[in-house]
């Protein structure tokens, strides 16, 4: 496996610099934000599919160092009830696409979007309970009306391109679990998996091994983010938690560097269950720790990685 990182943690900073930096630390892969939520710094899909010159200065800036482009992200809310964001950040992913494709960048990774409860609905309804009953109609509609449909039209545009889209499970859209990504990918299970984080599981009490075991083979990418669950602000409040990240001490959880939240046994079965699932690419870090330096969280994060991570093919063992 190489150890990535997710560059938007140095979107203040030009491209070829972050790349420099990063290749200085020893890193061989690079997760590129092209725009959504993760902002486009360093890759404007629009401006490189009008230039050629554009293009292949893009290209060679990542190659000239021996790096690699694990996927492009442009993570975003195809399904926002509000027509304009909807169309942005489907525009956003359908020109990622179309960029990865000239890349040969074989996977974009996004989120699965959330719809509104029903027509006329202005914001995004995460539903999370069957009761009311109204809520569990909601769900329904959702993905019946708006999920599904969308996301069969949009496979086939990957499937042209020659791209897997990589969901990232995340609460607040209808992809949030195994069940759930695995019910999405049923859509187009040639084209459709999954971005695994693990940082999004361990607050909601899903057991990162058993969710790889589950996923198997649906897992396109991986993200190494770690997560710090309070037990004693869980047993308070619970694991929902809707707090701004700022407040750290009072959170039930905060995302953190790797190895900040679970230890080394943790990762190293995370690591091993991956290589059972034939998953062998890339491990892109991405960095959310507030409490932590964006230079520090990157550098403990590499070095946390590089002790767990089997970087060699696995030899075949003879026994006397």
């Amino acid at each position: 496996m190489k150890i990535g990182v997710f560059s938007v943690l140095f979107g203040d900073k030009p491209f070829e610099e972050t790349l420099d930096y990063l290749k200085e630390l020893g890193v061989e892969a690079v997760e590129i934000g092209t725009g959504a939520y993760p902002g486009d710094a360093h890759c404007k899909p629009a401006e490189l599919l009008e230039n050629e010159t554009k293009l292949r200065q893009f290209r060679e800036a990542v190659e000239r160092r021996g790096l690699i482009i694990s996927a492009l992200s442009c993570h975003g809310n195809p399904l926002h009830p509000q027509a304009r964001i909807a169309r942005d950040h489907h525009t956003t992913f359908e020109r990622t696409v179309r960029l990865a494709a000239r890349l040969g960048v074989d996977r974009v990774i996004t989120f699965s979007g959330c719809p509104g409860s029903d027509p006329a609905a202005q914001q995004p309804c995460w539903i999370t309970a069957p009761w009311p009953p109204e809520h569990l109609e909601a769900l329904e509609w959702q993905w019946n009306e708006r999920v599904v449909p969308y996301w069969k039209e949009t496979a086939a545009l990957c499937r042209s391109a020659g791209v897997k889209v990589a969901i990232e499970m995340h609460p607040n859209f209808v992809v949030y679990n195994p069940e759930t990504m695995l019910r999405l990918r049923e859509v187009a299970p040639d084209v459709i998996g999954c971005n695994f984080d693990p940082s999004h599981l361990f607050w909601q009490g899903i057991d990162p091994v058993a969710a790889i075991r589950a996923l198997g083979d649906a897992i396109y990418h991986v993200h190494a983010k770690d997560c710090h669950v309070d037990r004693l602000n869980v047993a308070r409040n619970g694991v929902l938690d809707a707090k701004p990240y700022t407040r750290e001490a009072d959170r039930s959880w905060i995302f953190r560097t790797v190895g900040y939240g679970h230890g080394a046994e943790v990762w190293k079965e995370i690591v091993s269950q991956l290589r059972l699932a034939g998953y062998d690419s890339v491990i892109s870090i991405e960095h959310e720790d507030s409490l932590m330096s964006p230079g520090e969280g990157l550098r403990k994060a590499i070095a946390f990685l590089r002790d767990i991570l089997m970087t060699e093919p696995p030899g075949r063992v003879y026994w006397a």
